[in-house]
């Protein structure tokens, strides 16, 4: 879905909407709180660190996912990766395999972190965790899950995207927060704000309640593939939660972005939407290209056509991410 405008309304407004959806936001915040209430929170025989966010839409949690798949490889561990597969049809446990499994099974974010390491698709997290200790892992991963108490959670990181804050502070939805702030931040560890440093100060004035737990920023970077983007004309595609982060990265790295086309998030392309990508890409003798989330949601026949722009994750400050590592983990 694609967020309504008034979401992104200054801290406590929103207008009429926003006042109208009230009461389903009590009715949400009540559910989540009682879930959370009565929740198992099972302890595995493996340490658990959670990346999620207080907010629907895209904050950056794939790529602070990724990181840490191989940052923990490289000392020397074997974290596996726990995912819902957010519309794939698989419920799992499953163990995604690139070569057999596509986004309409697995979802295309667990497509995207199988490249990094051992990943699995499981509606529930504890069956999942399980088998993947079973298979070997020694530290379990979960991407998002951060309101979902089946799990014990070792190290739980929020990731916030620090030009969009939590929006107009509300909770679903009256706005896009899927708990108060207050008791989201209570039971995280790390903050991480993802977002150039204008971004950050207007984030920590906006919303100090951040200040409580210790907190790193950073931000997503284009990984250096070799590619040419200067001068090269492109027609962007995208449907994340925010496309337009994609299409200002596009041209900070050089490229004539003669025309956008934003989808909801995790959208389906159908071959009626192709062709029509396509088409317009020829009209304008520009390069069709998109994120590497949408590309694995690609037909592999219409693939080829089409460039990507991969991103990572860049920390401002690795030292102290490791500490709180280190600290929560016993690395």
């Amino acid at each position: 879905m694609q967020a309504p405008d008034f979401w992104s309304a200054p801290r406590g407004k929103g207008g009429l909407a926003a006042k109208a959806l009230t009461p389903l936001s009590w009715i949400w915040r009540f559910g989540t709180e009682r879930r959370l209430a009565s929740g198992k929170w099972h302890r595995l025989d493996a340490p658990v660190i959670c990346v999620g966010n207080l907010t629907v839409g895209g904050t950056g949690k794939t790529p602070t996912v990724s990181f840490l798949q191989e940052y923990l490889g490289g000392r020397g561990m074997t974290p596996h990766v726990i995912s819902r597969g957010y519309r794939g049809s698989e419920t799992g446990p499953l163990s995604v395999d690139l070569a057999r499994h596509d986004a309409g099974e697995v979802g295309d974010e667990p497509l995207l972190l199988a490249a990094f390491g051992p990943t699995w698709v499981s509606k529930d997290r504890k069956a999942g965790a399980e088998a993947a200790i079973a298979a070997g892992a020694d530290i379990i991963l979960l991407d998002d899950g951060f309101q979902n108490p089946g799990l014990h959670k070792d190290l739980s990181v929020i990731v916030v995207d620090a030009e969009t804050g939590f929006g107009n502070g509300r909770i679903l939805p009256a706005g896009p927060l899927r708990e108060p702030l207050t008791s989201g931040i209570e039971r995280a560890d790390l903050i991480l704000s993802l977002g150039p440093d204008a971004a950050q100060d207007r984030l920590t004035n906006l919303w100090p309640e951040l200040n409580a737990k210790p907190r790193v920023s950073g931000h997503l970077a284009p990984l250096a593939t070799g590619m040419q983007w200067t001068g090269l004309r492109v027609l962007a595609f995208a449907g994340i939660g925010r496309p337009e982060k994609f299409f200002r990265t596009l041209e900070r790295c050089g490229a004539d972005v003669v025309r956008t086309r934003s989808f909801s998030d995790h959208a389906s392309y159908g071959q009626t939407i192709l062709d029509r990508l396509e088409a317009e890409a020829k009209e304008l003798g520009a390069q069709l290209v998109t994120t590497e989330k949408d590309a694995v949601r690609l037909p592999a026949a219409f693939r080829s056509k089409v460039l990507t722009l991969p991103v990572r994750l860049a920390l401002d400050d690795v030292a102290s991410f490791e500490a709180t590592l280190e600290r929560a983990l016993a690395l």
